[in-house]
């Protein structure tokens, strides 16, 4: 009974991904048994190549059953929209350009995006990628970032930050210290940066110290080792970068969350006893399973489950560091809004695309 209690336990720390545009019969038994406090979304969960209000009607129909199986009415409903090419939804949900692109109207861009986001009932944007365009090669940040140099980025991501939450969407600074300057895609294996704090003080925390005094919500991490600074774990499972750097240096009081945890650099780690006890005392609150990289099983969430009740019953995690985690988490989901799934008019639609046309030139 006890060991159950603390799987769905884990759930309050979950954001899983669900396999199709429908609940299969091993999303169903995750959601009801791990209840997870929140879901991501991917191209994969809409109809594409139909009518707005059939997909509409499809997607509200998958978030209803959500809702049933984790007996949950308020979650994080969320989803990766940036702009470019990290756009999930089907037409007519507008295809913004790049972030380096919208800069100058990156407010304006942000407004629009939220209103689109709450009428598919997203309340939570993992944007803006908060990373500086500095290294040319970088295969997976690049036109993704909002500048090349510290203060055009730090310019850009404030007022988009700006721009969700007054549009009511929660927006999350990503990948922290600093995923700008790597030449490797973290999706594919573990990139290695040689920086030190100093040097990450002279260029990678200037965008991430912007948004902490905007008290942006949520800051995501990224799967990166900074052999420099810890020579033994990528950031998300570095305490010298979460607590030291993130929390003590910068102040930061909000939800950290981990980037995917599905991504090469780090998903063979997870695979083994101890590691989601040593990312909560990390500094890490919140862990992203998107079954959208690897696989569509649900194995590696169940044995991240069972870890987490298992480093609990042994007391190699203590008490303490899952409660203050689940206290920030409940605090964020208290004033998160739940929004009802609704189709926007075309008028508005239109003026979103003319937006995006003009952010293009």
């Amino acid at each position: 009974m006890v060991k159950s209690q603390n799987l769905e336990r884990f759930g309050h720390h979950l954001i899983l991904g669900i396999s199709g545009t429908s609940l299969s019969d091993d999303d169903k038994r995750t959601l009801s048994e791990l209840k997870p406090v929140g879901v991501i979304f991917f191209a994969k969960n809409f109809l594409d190549g139909t009518p707005y209000e059939v997909w509409l009607e499809s997607f509200k129909n998958l978030n209803d059953e959500i809702r049933k199986y984790t007996e949950r009415d308020s979650m994080f409903m969320t989803l990766d929209h940036e702009g470019g090419r990290v756009v999930r939804t089907p037409l007519p949900i507008t295809r913004f350009p790049y972030a380096l692109l919208c800069r100058s109207q990156a407010k304006q861009v942000a407004e629009a995006t939220a209103l689109e986001l709450k009428s598919l009932g997203i309340n939570v944007s993992w944007s803006p990628v908060t990373d500086i365009f500095s290294h040319p090669q970088n295969p997976i940040i690049g036109l993704r970032a909002f500048g090349r140099t510290p203060e055009t980025t730090a310019e850009g991501v404030l007022e988009y930050y700006k721009g969700l939450r007054e549009g009511g969407i929660l927006g999350c600074a990503k990948h922290f210290p600093g995923h700008g300057d790597t030449s490797k895609d973290s999706h594919i294996e573990l990139p290695i940066l040689n920086l030190t704090v100093e040097e990450l003080r002279m260029r990678e925390l200037i965008p991430f110290k912007a948004l902490i005094s905007e008290q942006i919500p949520l800051i995501m991490t990224a799967h990166i080792l900074f052999p420099l600074i810890d020579p033994h774990f990528p950031a998300t499972l570095s305490p010298a970068i979460l607590k030291k750097i993130l929390r003590e240096e910068l102040g930061f009081e909000g939800v950290v969350v981990s980037d995917d945890l599905d991504m090469k650099a780090v998903s063979d780690m997870f695979t083994q006893s101890g590691t989601v006890a040593q990312a909560f005392d990390a500094g890490c609150d919140l862990f992203i399973v998107s079954r959208n990289i690897n696989s569509l099983s649900i194995e590696r969430t169940y044995q991240m489950a069972e870890d987490f009740a298992d480093s609990l019953s042994k007391g190699s995690l203590d008490e303490s560091v899952v409660t203050a985690a689940r206290d920030r988490i409940e605090k964020l989901l208290a004033i998160t809004p739940q929004y009802m799934i609704h189709a926007l008019d075309k008028n508005i639609l239109q003026q979103h695309a003319e937006l995006a046309i003009a952010c293009s030139f």
